[in-house]
């Protein structure tokens, strides 16, 4: 009989790697005052995606910078520009996507540092403000749109770029539409509702519709709601709780492990990305200290659309 008041089993991340001192400047501009509430900033990392090779890359939102880390921890900086991209997925076909907050969906060639925007406004109505990104398994890439939504103004969006080229608006109510996966059918769509501190399941219809869309996990406490968010083997989900840590839910959405970190400035666990030859380690971003941590995790990572 399931034990619905059994304790999360605890899981202590440890460090793997931190970004280097020089590519650390403080300074503050227009995201960080809208976002960092007027703060110096050295970094806001994002975006945890593995290639092929094992590389991990990564994004630093405030000062447009796009990172490839090693497997031997050595940092690369790929490209710097005028934008704030705040997440980041791998193409089947190596090509690298970017959801940007300033300038749209973009790509990036991994092998030239060539960064363009793909799509900048819908309808020539400019974006709210991209957030993250997930590729089904068909090629189709489903991505939120945040801008400053909230809880005072549910307004968040979540789109659809078919493989085809066509895009579809999925929903346009959400009070800060942040992280996003798919199940490991690809037949539930999950978008990490910040303002609200809830995740919310988006059941996807044959048709590509969205029907009876539900509360999946409604959390509470911290610094603030989920923010990224990912899928395990077993249809668990990795949800990442500002000011808290990173909990696993499981396919009942019922928690049963939490990784934190004993380090007190460790309170912008903000995005993950499974890693290792069996997908079975987790690497989180700490955005503001700059910090990449790793935990053991019971289940393997579903596999991304990169590695397919």
């Amino acid at each position: 009989m399931l034990d619905l008041f059994r304790q999360p089993e605890a899981i202590k991340a440890e460090s793997y790697t931190s970004l280097p001192a020089k590519f650390r400047t403080k300074g503050r501009n227009a995201w960080t005052e809208a976002n960092r509430q007027r703060m110096e900033v050295e970094c806001f990392l994002e975006g945890p995606s593995f290639d092929r090779d094992g590389n991990l890359w990564l994004v630093d939102i405030p000062f447009g910078r796009v990172f490839r880390v090693s497997p031997s921890c050595e940092w690369e900086l790929i490209v710097q520009y005028d934008g704030w991209p705040n997440g980041l997925k791998i193409h089947q076909d190596g090509r690298i996507f970017i959801c940007d907050y300033m300038n749209g969906l973009m790509l990036l060639d991994p092998s030239s540092g060539r960064i363009e925007t793909l799509i900048g406004s819908v309808h020539s109505e400019s974006f709210k403000g991209l957030n993250d990104l997930h590729f089904a398994a068909n090629g189709d890439l489903y991505f939120t749109d945040q801008g400053q939504s909230g809880i005072t103004d549910p307004t968040g969006r979540v789109y659809r770029l078919r493989s085809s080229g066509a895009l579809d608006r999925l929903c346009s109510n959400v009070p800060g539409a942040n992280g996003i996966t798919l199940s490991t059918n690809d037949r539930h769509c999950y978008i990490a509702a910040t303002g609200s501190q809830q995740i919310w399941r988006l059941p996807l219809m044959a048709d590509g519709s969205v029907s009876k869309s539900r509360m999946a996990i409604q959390l509470t406490g911290g610094i603030a709601g989920p923010d990224g968010i990912e899928m395990d083997e077993e249809n668990g989900i990795i949800v990442c709780h500002l000011g808290v840590g990173v909990w696993r839910f499981n396919s009942n959405m019922l928690p049963t492990h939490i990784v934190y970190s004993d380090n007190p400035e460790h309170q912008n666990l903000a995005n993950v990305a499974f890693g290792g030859t069996d997908r079975k380690t987790l690497f989180i971003v700490q955005a503001m200290t700059g910090d990449i941590l790793t935990a053991p995790m019971p289940v393997a990572g579903k596999r991304m659309f990169a590695h397919r």
